[in-house]
């Protein structure tokens, strides 16, 4: 591909190289081949089962272990809420549904409603009085649905979730972003220090920063703790460029409508793979911005953090004594211990759910020695998966490596071929799926930080249908974050309540008993 100068400064200031763009845009042209899946991970087969019984031990062993480790709980928060509200702005063209009206029956219950009275009054609306009557006419919700999304109000259409009214206590309403800080207190705390960080766009940096300002004092003062909240934004040099329909690059109009400067769109939250890495912590715990829930539910929430991590310690363990091990032997000179290889394999099949590649038990010595070690010496996960109840998200599979070896993936539907007959029936045997619930080791054994974007799978991506100024184009998203982002990572899946992932995609899952206070 071909650049001008003046495409190759922009190249140069957006942070990548002329080698990325041109590997960017054979993905174009040749894209993404499929995932092999095995097979589904099952309890049993993949999936972790820890017992009622166990329960202690493990919150034990991580309670223990949280006065030794630096913790941090990483929120991706860039998200706006705009399909939160899809149905909402579809009413105000006038074109309303069931949805709508469980909206206007219910308004009062929303922990945004005083907000939202308060900016009516402002213009001289009595948001009160027409609860009252229960009159809502066409015109009417149109007049509350502007004040509610548009910046005539309280602009919920375009603010990101982590700014919104979400949840309703006697001493008043709370965000996703307070959520989290009562949440992160109760598991993510090293002797009182609590560190959370929170992706965020750029546009609404600022408004976070003002939340965190006005809220922390008050939440260290009742929790008992201190708070070190920091803030990042996905890298521009992790956008990808934008091509037409033929692959060639598209390029923005210029005021004369003469095609200018090549499109770069961000990657998707595959992206964060670069913020995670500039995290200098031992454990981090990874959550959405809107799964949370009221104090009254958090329990289950804060145990099976807890046992996550406490898992992920436990293989940290293993690996560092067979790293131990196996660090001083020599393959080449035929006196590596053949008890030592064989605990390591063992470990790495039974722990951490890798298969080596066919043909390993023919391999030399030496061979096996580096295959073990290479396996080892990786970033950890530990994956909460729920039962599946056919919400979206990245099911738990076995599936074959480039290397051959065959380990645990998180997959999305369109990382697998659903037109092969096989794989289909293999995708449809999930029985699970992850709810975006991790707990991350990220370093060796020496307290050595993994390098992560060099564990991540180059050959995953997606491949979009988007338009700009009324041109259609192709865009791209990097692998997920715990998708292909971390495809070359030591994982385990461990099963977790269901009760623990109660997400909010839509504006009405607002109104469900779990996202509802309990009346007295």
């Amino acid at each position: 591909m071909v650049f001008t100068e003046q495409d190759q400064d922009q190249i140069q200031l957006q942070g990548v190289s002329l080698d990325q763009i041109d590997q960017q845009i054979q993905h174009f042209v040749q894209g993404f081949p499929y995932l092999n899946v095995i097979k589904a991970a099952t309890i049993g087969d993949g999936i972790v089962r820890i017992t009622e019984d166990q329960l202690p031990a493990y919150i034990h062993r991580f309670d223990v272990a949280a006065h030794e480790r630096d913790l941090v709980k990483f929120v991706p928060a860039s998200g706006a809420a705009t399909r939160m509200f899809k149905s909402l702005f579809s009413a105000l063209d006038g074109k309303s549904d069931k949805s709508t009206d469980e909206v206007f029956a219910r308004l009062t219950e929303f922990a945004f409603y005083d907000d939202l009275k308060a900016a009516m009054a402002a213009k001289g609306h009595d948001l009160d009085k027409a609860v009252a009557e229960n009159d809502w006419t066409p015109s009417l919700r149109v007049t509350v649905l502007q004040f509610l999304l548009t910046d005539e109000g309280l602009e919920y259409g375009s603010l990101p979730k982590g700014l919104l009214k979400f949840h309703r206590y006697a001493d008043g309403p709370r965000t996703p972003v307070e959520e989290h800080l009562v949440e992160g207190a109760a598991y993510a705390n090293s002797d009182g220090l609590v560190k959370i960080h929170f992706t965020v766009s750029p546009e609404h940096r600022s408004r976070f920063e003002q939340l965190i300002q006005e809220q922390k004092a008050d939440y260290e003062a009742w929790l008992g703790v201190t708070f070190e909240i920091s803030f990042s934004e996905q890298k521009k040099s992790t956008d990808t460029i934008s091509v037409n329909v033929d692959n060639s690059p598209f390029r923005n109009a210029d005021r004369d409508g003469v095609p200018g400067s090549l499109l770069f769109r961000p990657a998707g939250h595959g992206a964060l793979i670069e913020n995670l890495n500039d995290i200098d912590a031992d454990i981090v715990f990874i959550k959405n911005i809107d799964n949370v829930v009221p104090d009254e539910i958090k329990e289950p929430t804060v145990t099976y953090k807890k046992v996550l991590a406490a898992v992920l310690i436990d293989a940290q363990q293993q690996i560092a004594r067979l790293q131990g091990l196996l660090e001083g032997q020599s393959g080449e000179s035929g006196e590596i211990s053949d008890g030592y290889l064989a605990e390591a394999d063992e470990l790495l099949r039974r722990t951490l759910f890798t298969l080596p590649p066919e043909g390993f038990e023919t391999l030399s010595k030496a061979e096996k020695l580096d295959y073990l070690r290479r396996k080892l010496d990786r970033p950890v996960r530990a994956c909460g998966m729920v039962k599946n109840v056919g919400e979206p998200g990245g099911g738990p599979f076995w599936a074959r490596n480039q290397d051959g070896s065959v380990s645990l993936q998180v997959v999305e539907s369109a990382q697998i071929d659903l037109n092969d007959p096989a794989q289909k029936s293999i995708f449809d045997e999930a029985t699970h799926f992850n709810p975006v619930d991790l707990v991350c080791g990220l370093k060796d054994h020496h307290g050595r930080k993994y390098d992560l974007p060099a564990y991540r799978d180059q050959l995953t991506g997606f491949i979009t249908a988007k338009s700009k100024d009324g041109k259609d184009l192709k865009a791209q998203e990097l692998p997920g974050l715990w998708n292909g982002a971390m495809a070359d990572w030591n994982t385990i899946f461990v099963e977790v309540p269901l009760v623990t992932f109660n997400p909010v995609k839509t504006v009405n899952d607002l109104l469900r008993k779990e996202h509802q206070p309990t009346e007295d």
